[in-house]
């Protein structure tokens, strides 16, 4: 079968399509996906590329990519239910660009009938880290949220579910004006371009009273200065370091009723399996009733892995790049 590999660090020109054994035959909780869709991560540029934020999930080269699949059961292990073979699903993997792929059952969520590829391949990851930054934020009705990077993949999913939850206005920003399109179509109430040097001003100027919760997975700078938005008793929910620096956060720049609280979907499934399911249903529920959807930026064919790679990389994607085996 084919699969996408890289045996050295560099740049999207590594990436090559290979022909390699298939996998085995799924052993206890797993199961065999055939994909019809695979949505391409960023995080996975930064593993390519060998970034320091990205050391704890190197593995040995040659090394495989990772991505949310959607796809048809195709065969399960002991101890998953034999009800999905032949189902659809969305479920996020190793080894994720090939014609076939092993993935762990527990995480593998039934696609709800009537629900498009692109917003399928968001329910493994994408959605669920939306979802847990805004309970991590501890968000109210009403309140005001500040959505950092609200045109990439996890941003306009968290844009939509913050309306969901019945957040009041909800603030985006991003990088330009086609993006802060995409955000204010995803629900977004203020559009602010994070590249502009002035924007925690324009952020004020729209919610004079400060915002409650923000959600950032840039760092840096951008983290630093989105504290002097926050209203008294304000959050922000750290998610990511997108921008290559997490960023530290001075201990006096709380004193002014802020706090500053981390996320990792990978911390909170190791804290609580049950909490991490009940994140799944409930996104893919959302799904199910067309209340969460995902823009799909393009679709590539797995021979174009490093195009899809350049993409990533350029910020430009709007919504979803997905790859189609």
């Amino acid at each position: 079968m084919r699969s996408v590999r890289y045996h050295t660090h560099g740049g999207p020109e590594v990436l090559v399509l290979e022909e390699v054994p298939p996998p085995a035959p799924p052993g206890p909780g797993h199961l065999l996906v055939r994909p019809e869709a695979i949505g391409a991560n960023f995080v996975d540029t930064q593993l390519r590329r060998g970034l320091p934020q990205a050391e704890l999930y190197q593995r040995p080269f040659p090394r495989s990519l990772t991505g949310d699949v959607v796809g048809v059961v195709e065969a399960v292990g002991r101890d998953v239910a034999p009800s999905l073979l032949g189902r659809r699903v969305a479920v996020a993997a190793e080894g994720a660009f090939a014609d076939l792929v092993l993935a762990d059952a527990t995480w593998a969520v039934p696609v709800p009938e009537g629900v498009d590829d692109g917003t399928a391949s968001t329910l493994p990851l994408a959605a669920p880290v939306a979802l847990g930054a805004l309970r991590a934020g501890r968000l109210a009705p009403g309140e005001t949220v500040l959505v950092h990077s609200a045109a990439g993949t996890i941003g306009h999913l968290a844009v939509q579910l913050a309306k969901i939850l019945g957040a009041g206005t909800v603030v985006a920003t991003a990088g330009s004006a086609a993006r802060l399109d995409l955000a204010r179509a995803q629900g977004a109430d203020v559009g602010v371009d994070y590249t502009e040097d002035d924007w925690p001003e324009r952020v004020r100027a729209a919610v004079p009273g400060g915002v409650d919760l923000v959600l950032d997975a840039v760092g840096g700078r951008v983290l630093h200065r989105s504290l002097d938005v926050l209203a008294p008793h304000g959050r922000l929910v750290a998610y990511g370091a997108a921008g290559g620096d997490p960023g530290s956060v001075p201990v006096a720049d709380l004193f002014a009723l802020r706090s500053v609280i981390g996320f990792s979907l990978l911390a909170a499934r190791a804290a609580g399996t049950a909490q991490a399911l009940e994140d799944l249903a409930e996104t893919a529920d959302y799904a199910r009733r067309g209340l969460l959807r995902s823009a799909v930026h393009t679709r590539l064919p797995l021979s174009a892995a490093a195009e899809a790679h350049r993409l990533l990389e350029s910020r430009t994607p709007l919504g979803r790049v997905l790859i189609t085996p």
